[in-house]
């Protein structure tokens, strides 16, 4: 019989999110959208009267941060909603009229910036010296002046931030075409049953020991991309294109470095990354040339890199058994980060199962005046107990970032977001590596730890390294047709992986759907992440040290102060190559650790 992903209607309420949290129905949304809508009425008197004095300016600000704050509570709870059920138009529709509230918010408060930047430091200091409510400000006014030179005037900033739910357009396009419109037909699974394929099911069958299955799930899944391709290379040049152009608008000498800005990161660091990265690709190579010997392949594709060289473990792990290995590994960052764990399993913050038209993947969101919520899409296995603690650590971070900042210091930046989530991933490597003595299993435990790397360091920097030449295409008025993406791309993805991987023509397409290439310079940011997290864990664990206090400031500090000064703080300087080097060290010391074993297992046969 067909396995049919469930409706979300059919989904269990124990297995959902609880958005009531948020807001207690559809009507309470509609009432908060109505009074945000006439709050924004008042945004010509309130520039108007800005600059008038301390308290007209500390007013201003108030009024900016009441309305972010406003819609960012709209906003979460239509994303959350359209998510869940992408094939919910109704849905859909809060979502699409929340990005065109998000616009008009943009449009309404971008007097502010400008304003500030108009004011000398000797005007600047003389408000604060007049309105002491504004001396908590103070980092938050900093960080405005680090803007100096690329915010433009007031009725310039407000035009664009009118104009984003239309430069918006090519990633919400995608975003549907990708989750809810392509239809991948259906598969064979390892029971021999056909299998409807989606996001979901293609990751689970690519894990598969039963090659068939994978090379069937891979090719099944990239016909839509193929026959697609076109509009897909159209989607991806559009959102390119608005990079370019709002950094060319404000200044920048390219969209990474306007990227970066927002986050107060040289480019230097992103440099470092790829520079450090290529170094290692010996060790990529080797490991993938490994994999094909280990897998007894005449020739090792795309499908393989990511089936178990073990083959499958006795290692089935449901939900309920996910969440108490998730509390023990976790354990070493002590009793308050693990009840704030457990209130995430109790409380429902967590919509665990795939149903249909569900968003793919998973992510940990929510805002200020809500509690975390994470979206999964769960698999009974080791990847997706990963995926959880991974999870986790963003919803843990924003938690105790919102407890112990206001709100303008009350999220962290990006580049901050995945350290936490992969701090606790390598928590969990540690413990099983310490806690599971079958030989078989260390040595899956090892696999999936040298995959994790693949995955989070060289695939990510791979992508980073895509995203960065195909904004330099469009800079230089190169189109970025199908035919050249596919060209790069696959060229790229050898370099990386080198001989040992057969050329797949249907890895070409694999730009094609990766929604991070619409995020804007993100992708890296994993690898950077993944890096400073193994620096972090290691402090953990190293008793008396201070490693787990170190930890928690880096939870708690938000955006109180500039990221690459927060992870200074926590002993990790990401402007050297130091955190790299080491994160490259243990994936070799690894590599090797697992060959031996391996090659023990292999004796004892």
């Amino acid at each position: 019989m067909a396995n049919e992903t469930p409706t979300r209607a059919e989904v269990p309420e124990s297995a959902t999110w609880d958005l009531t949290t948020i807001f207690e129905d559809d009507v309470a949304w509609e009432a908060a959208v109505k009074k945000l809508e006439q709050e924004l009425t008042e945004a010509d008197q309130i520039a108007d009267q800005l600059l008038n004095s301390g308290a007209d300016l500390y007013a201003g600000l108030q009024y900016g941060l009441n309305v972010m704050r406003q819609l960012e509570k709209i906003y979460v709870y239509a994303s959350l909603k359209s998510d869940q059920d992408t094939n919910n138009a109704y849905y859909q529709g809060l979502n699409t009229r929340s990005e065109g509230l998000a616009a008009r918010v943009a449009s309404a408060i971008a007097f502010f910036d400008p304003a500030v930047l108009t004011l000398s430091p000797v005007e600047l200091q003389a408000f604060f010296q007049a309105e002491p409510r504004l001396a908590p400000y103070e980092h938050y006014f900093d960080a405005i002046l680090q803007q100096k030179g690329h915010v433009l005037d007031r009725e310039s900033e407000e035009l664009l931030a009118g104009a984003s739910e239309v430069l918006n357009a090519s990633q919400t396009t995608f975003n549907i075409l990708d989750n809810a419109d392509l239809d991948f037909g259906w598969t064979i699974n390892e029971e021999g049953e056909e299998e409807h394929l989606t996001n979901g099911v293609y990751s689970r069958l690519l894990e598969s020991t039963q090659s068939e299955v994978r090379r069937m799930a891979f090719k099944k899944f990239y016909q839509p991309y193929e026959q697609f391709r076109n509009t897909f290379s159209t989607l991806l040049s559009g959102n390119v294109k608005q990079h370019n152009y709002l950094a060319r608008v404000h200044h920048y000498d390219s969209a990474r470095s306007a990227a970066l800005a927002q986050n107060f990161i040289p480019e230097a660091v992103y440099d470092n990354l790829i520079d450090e990265t290529h170094r290692a690709l010996p060790l990529l190579q080797r490991y993938v040339k490994l994999r094909k010997r280990l897998l007894n392949l005449d020739s090792l594709h795309s499908y393989d890199l990511y089936t178990p060289i073990m083959g499958d473990p006795d290692y089935y792990i449901d939900y309920p058994s996910a969440q108490a290995k998730a509390l023990e590994a976790l354990a070493p960052l002590g009793d308050e980060y693990l009840d704030v764990v457990q209130r995430a399993f109790d409380e429902r913050w967590i919509d665990v199962i795939e149903n249909q038209g569900k968003r793919s993947g998973a992510y940990s969101g929510g805002m200020y005046d809500t509690n975390p919520f994470i979206l999964l899409n769960w698999v009974d296995n080791l990847n997706n107990l990963y995926t959880l603690v991974h999870e986790m650590g963003h919803s843990v971070h924003s938690y105790e970032t919102r407890q112990n900042q206001p709100y303008q210091y009350g999220d962290y930046p990006i580049f901050l977001a995945e350290i936490a989530s992969t701090t606790n991933e390598n928590l969990l490597t540690e413990h099983l590596l310490k806690t599971e003595s079958d030989p078989y299993l260390r040595a899956y435990i090892l696999n999936q730890y040298l995959d994790g790397v693949k995955g989070t360091v060289f695939r990510q920097t791979q992508f980073a390294e895509f995203e960065q030449h195909v904004h330099e295409l469009d800079a230089a008025g190169v189109p970025l047709t199908a035919d050249t993406l596919d060209e790069y791309y696959a060229a790229l993805n050898h370099n990386y992986y080198g001989d040992a991987l057969t050329k797949d023509p249907e890895i070409a397409y694999e730009w094609a759907r990766i929604p991070h290439f619409y995020y804007d310079f993100y992708v890296f940011q994993y690898a950077t992440g993944f890096a400073a997290a193994t620096a972090l864990s290691q402090n953990i664990l190293a008793p008396g040290n201070g490693g787990v206090k170190a930890y928690f400031n880096y939870l708690q500090a938000g955006s109180s102060a500039y990221p690459l000064d927060v992870m200074r703080q926590a002993g990790v300087d990401m402007e050297k190559t130091d955190y790299l080097q080491a994160t490259f060290k243990l994936f070799e010391q690894r590599l090797d650790e697992f060959e031996a074993l391996i090659e023990t297992l292999t004796n004892e046969k």
